[in-house]
Parts: structure tokens; C-alpha cells; sequence
């Protein structure tokens, strides 16, 4: 980022001109902060830590650093008791934010630190054969909002679908297909059908237990190639995939590798023969394991007694697979907090198997969708479908327009637009570790903390724009309190991406767009910003710069912002 542009830098540097930069340190500037009560200036630094070094009392050493401060980037620094509170010159602070997004436009907020580095993120992820409910919406809208971020600053993203489509529950999908399938109702609605055939295998396996072990039978087949277990099993995957691509182009989510779990069968006997020539293989009633105890982890299964393998043993050959061919510097796996001893032990065991880069290794944990406060189950068949959420979602939306601006031209797209982004915001709103209880109304909910707010500041922005009929903008500053509010969270706009990315946590700029929406709201609301007189031209550009970040922070999201609704 620009250091002209971040007045807490300057800030910095005039501190520590008049401390001395011998005494200065970086623990000193994460000091300087900005004060509740803007009566109290923009930055403040409280002087108790170099009062213990001068041996005088903070309010003398505070008195001392105001007067000894002259830049021209600050009306007045002044001392208020301990502390040293810096006031911005609002014109010059202004023109130097606002005119630098009028220049960079959607660059804004970039930054480089990632450049020529690569981040390969695992999300979304869901089980062939099953819906694609609102449970996995989560890992999906989360992961490529952090793809965004990361590429915001400046990192090569992969995206990998690490697709479901391994494991015990396959055999006994085929078990129930063999059943009770029908091939002709699998081609008429796939996925619906298949997950009737599933739920029933698990409703008839409690009166049952001999269904268990077909089912493992059937699994087995399929590790051993069976051709009938073959056949059916990508069956069940392609009809998968072509639902679940209709869902990623509603929410406009794309992917470059589809590598599911079955990519690695052939992968996994080099990670054990590893595992076992480097000693770390040991024999625990009748299964293979690699013992963590030191590590406060409980064993890692590698083989199951039956020799069949694990998650585990596919995402430590996935692992391997990834870092040799993407060389990433950072690999980030999207899987709900369930999963955290499982991650903590597949990464511990590339760990000790020698690979450095498994420190580089991220599990980014969050929370669940509830239905009624209890967890939604495929397998007990209590999930809502996303594809029907985000399909209400846009007839909702039209519905609004269609009451609010009837002449609206090309109202599906714009009600597209916003029913989806309603439903992602709704997400990515809270911080991803918090559970989220399932509420059509509180998604679809057209006011407040939503995403159809902040759309829709952005297209009062811009009709405020297209009634202006200027096309150029340039700003040579404001000084009323409502443009300053906006000017000062303008300026917050790279930070916060820097926050988003240190924390893999998009609810930083879900906020940060929101809290830009209400300032713009009141700012509107008091300010007759197209009157003719001479701050017309700096009030218009402080608009534009409005609609530019929160079409970026928007973007970074995944949500696409509409100019009219």
C-alpha cells in the first residue's frame, strides 16, 4: 500500500522523529489507535510505555511529542492528558484517498506480498450421490471468497473440488441400488432418487445389521475393480456433477480441478510404503497406524484391518500430489470444524514424514447450518436443498423490483443478482466459526444487515451518478463531518482485505461493505450532494469512489453488484 496514503504511518514516523528512532519500536506504533469519540482526533498514542523510559509523567512526555509534531497531513496534534491525539487536515487526508481510488479503481486495496507465490484452496467439496444442500453452501461461499481475497493479494489461486466420491457409503449406495433402485427413475431425477436410496439403506440397516456388511462388500468390490461396482459407481458420479454445475453457475462459483477423493486410489500405496521405510508405520489391532501420542493426537489410521483405506491416507497422498505439482506456498483446506483433529493429523504425519512444507498447511474451520438448532444430515434426511433456497431467493427479489421500479429493464438479471447475493451475504456476513441457524425470512430480508442493502446503496450511488451527468470526477476536498466519516472508511478499505486475508475471514469485508452502505445511506440523507455550488465536483467524486469500493468489496464476496434495482 501507498505509505503517503496511511496516515497512521505518518503518523508513526512523526513520533518517532520527536522520540527518536533509537527508542521507537513496532510495538510503539501498534499503540497509535483511533479514539472512540472523534472528539478526540482521528489517532491517538498514549505515551505510559515511554514514560517508564524518560522516568517523567506520560502527561509531560504527551505535552512534549504535540508540540514538537508540524505536518502538513494533520490540522493539530495536541496533548489531552497521556496521550498525543493527531487531527487530520480533512482536505489534504481527502484528495489523497479519494482521488487514488478514482485512479486505481477496482486495484484499490491490492496488495503484492503474494506475487509469483501460489495458494491452492480445498472447498466446497460435496458427496456424489447426495443433495447439495444448504450444509455445504458454507465451505463453498466461504472458499471462494478466500480465492478472491488471496488474489487481492496478489497470489495464483487453484481451487479444487476434492469431490466425495469415495468410500464405505458407496457400497452401500450400489447395495441399495441393486435393491430397490430403478434405473429409469435415476434418469428422470437423479439426485432426488439417489438420496431416497440412500436414506432408505440406513432406515433398513437398523433392523437389519447384515445390510452393513453388503455394503462393505460392495465397497470392496469397487477398490478391486469390479466392473459392475465400477459402472454404477460413475454413473452415480456423472449425473452428480451435472447438478452440482448447475448450482456453481447460479452462484457464479468456478473450479479448476475436480479431483475427488477416487484420484488418489492409485497414490496412497507410495505414502504407506513411506511411511513404513521411514519407521512411522505400526501395527494396532489388525490396522495400520501412525502413532501421535507425543503430539496429543490420537493414532492416524492409514489401513483399516480389512485393508481398505481412510480419508486420511487419500488427503496425505493429496497433500504430496498438490505440493509437488503447484509448489504452493500455502495450502488451505475449507472443511467444517468437525474435521480439526483429522487435519491436525494428516498434517502432523507429512510433518514427520519430512516435508517442510506441511507447516504451510491451513485448515480453515467453521461453523454449521442448523435446522431447528440441530445439524443437518443427509443421512437422517433433514436438509433444506440450496438449489431451492437460491431459486426463492430470486422470485422473492422479483418480486421486489417489480412492486418498487416496475420499468426496471432486464429485471430477471438484476433479481438474479440479488437473490443469490441475499443468500451468500447472509453467509458470509457472521464470522465463520459461528453456527448460522437456517431462516428463509432473515435471508430474504430485504432491509437491514443484508446483502440486498448494500446493493442497493451501491445503485442509489450510482443513480445519484447518472443524475449528475458528469463522467469525469476529481476531489479537492471536504470538510463537513458526514463526507469525513466516509472518507476515513474509504481509506480502511485496504487494511481490512490485509485483515481478511491474515484471518481467512470474509466476514471482515461483509462488514466493512456494510458499514460503508450506512455511512453512504446517511450521508445521502443529509448532504444535497447534486446542488450547484463549488464542492459539487468533490462531493460527486466522493460518491464515485463509493460505488468503486463497495463494487470491489462485493466482488471479493462473491456477489455481483447491481447499477439499477
Amino acid at each position: 500500500m501507498d505509505v503517503q496514503t496511511d496516515f497512521k504511518s505518518l503518523f508513526a514516523d512523526a513520533l518517532k522523529k520527536s522520540v527518536g528512532e533509537d527508542l521507537w519500536t513496532e510495538e510503539m506504533e501498534r499503540l497509535i489507535e483511533q479514539p472512540k469519540n472523534s472528539a478526540y482526533g482521528d489517532l491517538s498514542f498514549p505515551c505510559f510505555q515511554l514514560a517508564k523510559h524518560f522516568r517523567k509523567p506520560p502527561q509531560e512526555i504527551a505535552a512534549k511529542l504535540a508540540n514538537a509534531i508540524h505536518d502538513p497531513a494533520f490540522e493539530k496534534v495536541e496533548a489531552l492528558g497521556p496521550y498525543v491525539n493527531a487531527f487530520f487536515d480533512r482536505k489534504s487526508f481527502g484528495s489523497r484517498v479519494v482521488n487514488r481510488i478514482l485512479r486505481e479503481k477496482g486495484n484499490y486495496g491490492s496488495w503484492s506480498f503474494g506475487e509469483g507465490k501460489t495458494i491452492v484452496l480445498d472447498f466446497s467439496s460435496p458427496n456424489i450421490a447426495k443433495p447439495f444442500s444448504m450444509g455445504h453452501l458454507r465451505s463453498t461461499v466461504i472458499g471462494s471468497a478466500l480465492a478472491n481475497i488471496c488474489e487481492k493479494a496478489g497470489y495464483r489461486t487453484v481451487k479444487i473440488n476434492h469431490l466425495g466420491d469415495w468410500g464405505t457409503q458407496f457400497g452401500k449406495l450400489i447395495s441399495a441400488y441393486k435393491r430397490w433402485g430403478s434405473e429409469e427413475k435415476i434418469k428422470a431425477n437423479p439426485i432426488p432418487e439417489l438420496f431416497r436410496l440412500y436414506v432408505r439403506f440406513h432406515e433398513e440397516e437398523k433392523a437389519n445389521p447384515a445390510l452393513t456388511e453388503e455394503g462393505r462388500s460392495w465397497f470392496k468390490r469397487l477398490e478391486d475393480g469390479d466392473e459392475e461396482a465400477v459402472r454404477l459407481w460413475k454413473w452415480f458420479r456423472d449425473v452428480s456433477l451435472e447438478e452440482f454445475q448447475r448450482i456453481y453457475r447460479l452462484l457464479e462459483i468456478g473450479f479448476d480441478e475436480y479431483t475427488g477423493e477416487s484420484f488418489y486410489n492409485d497414490k496412497m500405496d507410495a505414502i504407506a510404503r513411506q511411511l513404513e521405510e521411514k519407521g512411522l508405520l505400526v501395527t494396532s489391532d489388525q490396522a495400520e497406524v501412525v502413532m501421535l501420542e507425543e503430539e496429543g493426537l490420537p493414532p492416524c489410521l492409514i489401513r483399516k484391518s480389512d485393508g481398505a483405506t481412510t480419508y486420511a491416507t487419500r488427503d496425505l497422498a493429496a497433500g504430496v500430489y498438490r505440493y509437488q505439482t503447484y509448489r504452493f506456498a500455502k495450502a488451505l483446506y475449507v472443511v467444517g470444524h468437525e474435521q480439526s483433529v483429522h487435519f491436525k493429523q494428516v498434517f502432523k504425519v507429512l510433518e514427520k514424514m519430512g516435508n517442510p512444507w506441511a507447516k504451510d498447511m491451513v485448515h480453515v474451520p467453521f461453523g454449521l447450518y442448523l435446522k431447528d438448532g440441530k445439524k443437518m444430515s443427509t443421512r437422517k434426511g433433514r436438509v433444506i436443498l440450496l438449489e431451492e433456497v437460491l431459486e426463492e431467493a430470486i422470485r422473492q427479489a422479483l418480486k421486489n423490483i417489480e412492486a418498487k421500479n416496475p420499468r426496471l429493464e432486464n429485471k430477471e438479471e438484476a433479481a438474479k443478482m440479488v437473490g443469490v447475493g441475499a443468500v451468500v451475504f447472509h453467509d458470509l456476513k457472521s464470522h465463520r466459526m459461528n453456527n448460522i441457524e437456517f431462516s428463509l425470512e432473515d435471508m430474504l430480508n430485504f432491509e437491514g444487515e443484508t446483502g440486498p442493502y448494500v446493493q442497493y446503496a451501491f445503485a442509489r450511488a450510482c443513480s445519484v451518478l447518472r443524475k449528475s451527468g458528469e463522467e469525469t470526477f476529481a476531489f479537492s476536498g471536504l470538510k463537513d463531518g458526514e463526507s469525513w466519516e466516509i472518507v476515513k472508511r474509504l481509506h480502511a478499505f485496504p487494511e481490512k482485505v490485509l485483515q481478511a486475508f491474515n484471518g481467512y475471514d470474509p466476514s471482515v469485508i461483509a462488514k466493512y461493505v456494510l458499514d460503508l452502505a450506512k455511512a453512504f445511506n446517511k450521508y445521502y440523507g443529509a448532504v444535497r450532494i447534486l446542488e450547484t455550488d463549488e464542492e459539487r465536483p468533490s462531493r460527486l467524486a466522493l460518491v464515485k469512489a463509493i460505488t468503486i469500493v463497495l463494487e470491489e468489496g462485493l466482488r471479493l464476496l462473491g456477489i455481483k453488484a447491481p447499477e439499477q434495482m
